[in-house]
């Protein structure tokens, strides 16, 4: 069970919705390792079964060192060191070829694992980018992070773990209990009597525990998110002078965290001392019968020792196979979820024919355009027709559906009615990674990534020059403010980009689509994050970029377009007014209201 930051603490009591269908899934997965499999469970057969023969073995050896110890005692004879010599070599090279073996089957497991892992977080990051959009919209970005992290993790130490202890652990119980009865059928009757004992105790311990466990990972999950807020809203925190609630919560929460994992701790505990006197009780019932037995020349006093290991050795097993069954819960759990996703429904093509993108000239027209997110409808009936080259500005208070319909032109949906065309085609009949080639887009919320400025710059055109690179920078205005920090374009931004302000990061985010050259450009509040000066710098950069290149701009800041060459005025996801900024203006209506509120003193 994990936390919200992916910490896995304390017995993990997850299962799987269908544990057949996805065990199912995942044999035919690592089919692939049929080979490997069948290696690893024959050398953890073979190293199991040389190890429950070296107690038997050890036993005869005490056998024939007593029964010298006592002919030298009554001068019946001498201790037959050759022979003992010669058990006790036997004794130490099966001990070592199970040893070797175990590391064989070992290493091998580990291999299958390791592959498996690799190839499941494979196909997950390639499934990704398979993904429509509108999966991600309706899944916290830390599910699928998840699925990546603790869940093929999961996968991969449970696989290695569960496997090779299941092999050995029934084959131990199995091989255990059949030398036990070569030693002598009603001493194996009374030692297994211990077992169930040993059970009721062991699972009255994990049936206390258990609740205590989940309260464990519950608060845990709590404490973690509260710490979050207080690092990541400190300055919140600090100018509402909430500190005194913020650690009044934490410390309540960190109450319960403390109670809960002091009784969880507590009666896990517990489990090895009673296990060891439950144990200890045994091995003196064992050796007072063994005792009796030997006197009347039932069986051998090493027989007694081979009985004493053989018992303690049988718990281990038995406990092994409760844990297994826990491990594979957790295993299945996190591979149907793995499933899951790779069974997602990927974005379609929807490929009719070839068409030749290069020929693009740009022109853009939305027919009779209906789309809703889950039936709850925003755009209902959206007609606009856009000429190569035009600047078209979508204008309208916030939820009229502006940006929806640039995530239309872009294929991130499909129109639940209508059509969109482009140069005279639907979109659907191109090729969607080459038709996406055709725009370059800068969003409100600015992007970048972990790497130096001049491969942030470069994704836009991955091929670019270094030349090239700087051009589209200095294009934006961000040559300037580059060349001032500490190791210029080859400055690393961080994780969290805050070594550079909200405006710098997007510049270089207006630099990388201009990089990109395209046929149609579209700006959502691409200046939001500028200041006024900045802005008018940038707005003559853009001015030339969008020469000749069929540009959508979507603006809060009416200012900024007064000079497009058609306005599409939308409110309640309907086009309600069109024009330039001098008609609209003149026809006195929504856009000049709307124009007017944001100049008003």
């Amino acid at each position: 069970m994990a936390d919200n930051k992916g910490h896995r603490r304390g017995p993990s009591f997850e299962k799987a919705k269908d544990f057949k269908g996805t065990t199912k899934k995942l044999l035919k997965y690592i089919s692939n390792y049929k080979l490997s499999l069948i290696i690893v469970f024959i050398f953890a057969t073979l190293s199991t079964v040389f190890s429950i023969i070296g107690p038997k073995l050890l036993g005869k050896t005490i056998t024939e060192l007593s029964i010298g110890f006592v002919n030298k005692i009554t001068n019946s004879g001498e201790i037959n060191f050759q022979k003992i010599t010669e058990m006790l070599i036997v004794l130490l090279i099966l001990y070592v070829i199970s040893a070797l073996f175990t590391y064989i089957q070992g290493f091998v497991m580990t291999g299958i694992s390791q592959k498996t892992t690799y190839k499941l977080r494979k196909e997950i990051s390639e499934k990704v980018s398979r993904l429509p959009i509108s999966y991600f919209d309706k899944k916290q970005n830390g599910e699928t992070l998840s699925l990546v992290t603790n869940d093929v993790d999961t996968l991969s130490q449970n696989l290695d773990q569960s496997i090779t202890q299941l092999v050995t652990s029934v084959i131990t119980v199995i091989g255990i209990i059949i030398m036990m009865l070569s030693i002598d059928p009603l001493m194996t009757l009374i030692a297994l009597t211990i077992i169930p004992v040993s059970l009721i105790f062991v699972g009255t311990i994990v049936k206390l525990s258990q609740k205590h466990f989940k309260n464990q990972q519950k608060y845990l999950a709590d404490i973690n998110g509260t710490i979050e807020e207080m690092y990541s809203g400190q300055n919140v925190i600090t100018s509402y002078n909430a500190e005194k609630y913020m650690l009044k919560k934490f410390n309540k929460q960190n109450d319960l965290l403390y109670e809960s994992a002091w009784k969880s701790g507590f009666l896990s505990g517990l489990m090895h001392p009673i296990m060891a006197f439950v144990g200890n009780i045994g091995y003196v019932i064992i050796s007072i019968i063994g005792g009796y037995f030997t006197i009347k020349g039932r069986i051998e006093i090493g027989d007694i020792q081979s009985f004493i290991s053989y018992t303690k050795n049988f718990t281990s097993p038995i406990t092994q196979l409760a844990q297994i069954s826990n491990m594979l819960q957790a295993m299945m759990a996190a591979a149907e979820r793995v499933f899951e996703f790779l069974e997602e429904p990927e974005e379609e093509q929807l490929i009719t024919e070839d068409i030749d993108i290069s020929k693009i000239k740009g022109s853009v027209e939305f027919k009779n355009v209906k789309f809703g997110y889950d039936e709850n409808i925003i755009i209902n009936n959206f007609s606009a027709k856009i000429k190569p080259g035009q600047k078209v500005a979508i204008v309208g208070p916030t939820g009229a559906g502006k940006t929806t319909i640039v995530k239309l032109l872009m294929r991130f949906y499909n129109p639940n009615d209508g059509e969109i065309l482009l140069d005279g085609k639907n979109i659907n009949k191109y090729n969607k990674k080459e038709f996406r080639h055709l725009f370059g887009m800068v969003l409100q919320d600015a992007w970048v990534f972990s790497g130096t400025i001049m491969e942030n710059l470069r994704y836009g055109k991955l091929s670019a020059t270094d030349d090239e690179v700087k051009k589209a920078a200095i294009s934006a205005h961000a040559h300037h403010f580059i060349k001032t920090l500490p190791e210029g374009y080859n400055m690393v931004l961080n994780e969290d980009t805050n070594n550079i302000s909200g405006g710098q990061k997007q510049l270089l985010t207006i630099a990388r689509a201009i990089l990109r050259d395209p046929k149609v450009l579209i700006l959502d509040e691409a200046t939001s994050s500028v200041d006024t000066r900045t802005e008018v710098l940038i707005q003559k950069a853009m001015d030339e970029l969008m020469k000749g290149r069929t540009t959508f701009i979507i603006a809060h800041r009416l200012s900024t377009i007064k000079n497009a060459d058609l306005i599409l005025v939308m409110k309640d996801g309907d086009i309600i007014e069109t024009g330039t900024h001098k008609e609209l203006m003149e026809l006195n209506g929504f856009y000049k209201n709307l124009y007017n509120s944001q100049f008003e003193e």
